[in-house]
């Protein structure tokens, strides 16, 4: 037996109806949706200062430099997604990306370092703890129970609510969305914009593609819109570091200063074993328990939203074996904690790969091996720009949109609670807050018409227990209790 026939029979490619080329290609596909997080996650964690002070919080090395230290973390950031990953492909056998999630990592240095002023070792010690509660609440099957908890509607419509989600981080990277101080969100100002115009190509051109039915549209649509960029610059169309370099500027490191690359990570690893010195006992577990409540769901939805368009749920809408996956974001989560960086989450870019045909573990193993291959060219792992590599979300997030005609519309307990998931959903840019509001909807909406016999126990606790999260995120307990 060759090594094609040997993949082919552990991962089980006949099984789901897939090839090796197809998750390859679906690997890729997910390793370039993904690769920002390589310069993004560093910049969001590393510690800023000016004239002394400090304008960004996050982590800071004694005696390293800031460009250090970005490096440092892009380096641990590639190391704890490629073992997430690892666990994934042979242990869980699902076609799903993991790295430090968005949001999470922006959780750890604004809130919990910044406003809450805990020493960022003790904010890894918290993510750590809760990675280590995940593994646990996993190996007993809790977690897969309480997956299994959510409503149906909240299930068909997690898909079409991270479809939403996806298109405004896309749009927003490509400069067609832009912040606006009365309506929160307008048209970019394209036709001043080279990154937006050259994006909007590059998206027209992915989709035309996508509908003709060429296989690996998305990649090359990606690699074509790169390339486009970079020979823009060199014709002098554009200044340096408009197309090219904008993912470094995204990323909070000019071009220009890069520095050799930095892998001695010594310095961030086991860091968290110092922040369990000292730790306040009561504030230390409001910070584990929220990282602990964004991480459980947004891991949930993301795997039940790209579970629905692979195909993978079964006719209840659950994922069959999810305890699987969920360990894999369990071991990702406390690793990462570990080696010095943020909550480890399953991504919802893991759509473009499934959308490209990936259905097996051999996905995750691309992905995995890309990344550790990036260890190459620290800092440059994400030498993919934004503008190019978001167009995949923004071409998925389309496709996700026909998970809605799975809602049953005319019955409003279940147009109200799926209705409030895909809404609350990108409007809070958070996962986790949509399916929050689904959740709690529902067993309010069923008890009201009198099919509260139609609610389950456990999706009245699991909606009490969101208000307690709701309670601790908003009230301003965690100021106060640290």
């Amino acid at each position: 037996m060759g090594f094609t026939d040997t993949l082919a029979a552990y991962f089980g490619f006949e099984e789901h109806n897939t090839d090796l080329r197809t998750e390859v290609v679906a690997g890729i596909t997910t390793f370039l949706a993904m690769s920002y997080i390589v310069v993004v996650n560093p910049s969001i964690m590393t510690q800023v200062t000016a004239d002394g002070e400090v304008v960004k919080p996050g982590v800071a090395l004694a005696g390293y430099s800031h460009d250090q230290t970005v490096q440092m973390l892009a380096v641990v950031t590639l190391l704890a997604s490629a073992i997430a990953m690892l666990v994934m492909a042979f242990y869980a056998n699902r076609p799903f990306g993991l790295a430090p999630g968005l949001g999470l990592n922006a959780f750890f240095a604004f809130t919990v370092v910044g406003t809450l002023g805990v020493p960022w070792e003790t904010a890894l010690a918290a993510v750590v703890v809760e990675g280590v509660v995940f593994i646990l609440l996993t190996a007993v099957g809790a977690r897969e129970y309480v997956i299994n908890l959510f409503p149906e509607p909240v299930k068909f419509a997690v898909g079409t609510g991270i479809g939403l989600f996806l298109a405004i981080i896309g749009l927003q990277a490509m400069g067609v969305v832009a912040d606006d101080p009365a309506t929160l969100l307008t048209l970019g100002n394209l036709a001043q914009n080279p990154v937006a115009v050259l994006a909007l190509v590059g998206l027209f051109f992915t989709l035309a593609l996508y509908a003709r039915g060429v296989t690996g549209s998305i990649i090359v649509g990606i690699l074509a819109t790169s390339a486009a960029g970079a020979v823009l610059t060199l014709a002098g169309v554009v200044s340096p570091g408009v197309l090219i370099g904008e993912f470094v500027q995204r990323g909070g490191i000019a071009a220009s200063e890069l520095p050799q690359a930095q892998y001695d990570i010594g310095p961030l690893v086991g860091a968290f074993l110092r922040g369990f010195a000292d730790v306040e006992a009561f504030s230390f577990a409001l910070i584990v328990f929220t990282f602990f409540f964004v991480d459980f769901f947004d891991t949930a939805g993301t795997l039940v939203g790209v579970g629905q368009a692979g195909g993978f749920l079964d006719d209840d809408g659950d994922l069959p074996d999810a305890d699987r996956p969920l360990m894999a974001d369990a071991v990702g989560t406390t690793v990462g904690g570990m080696l010095g960086t943020s909550t480890v989450t399953t991504y919802v870019e893991s759509a473009t790969g499934v959308e490209e045909g990936g259905r097996t573990g051999m996905v995750a193993l691309v992905v995995a091996v890309l990344f550790l291959l990036s260890l190459a060219v620290v800092p440059l792992a994400a030498a993919i720009p934004q503008y190019a590599s978001h167009i995949a979300l923004v071409v998925v997030a389309i496709l996700m949109l026909s998970n809605v005609t799975a809602i049953d519309w005319d019955d409003l307990t279940h147009a109200i609670p799926a209705g409030l998931t895909i809404l609350v959903m990108p409007f809070t840019y958070s996962i986790a807050y949509g399916i929050a509001a689904g959740i709690i909807a529902y067993p309010v909406v069923k008890t009201a018409v009198g099919d509260y016999d139609e609610v389950r126990i456990g999706q009245w606790l699991l909606a009490l227990a969101f208000l307690v999260y709701f309670f601790v995120r908003t009230s301003g307990i965690l100021q106060t209790a640290v």
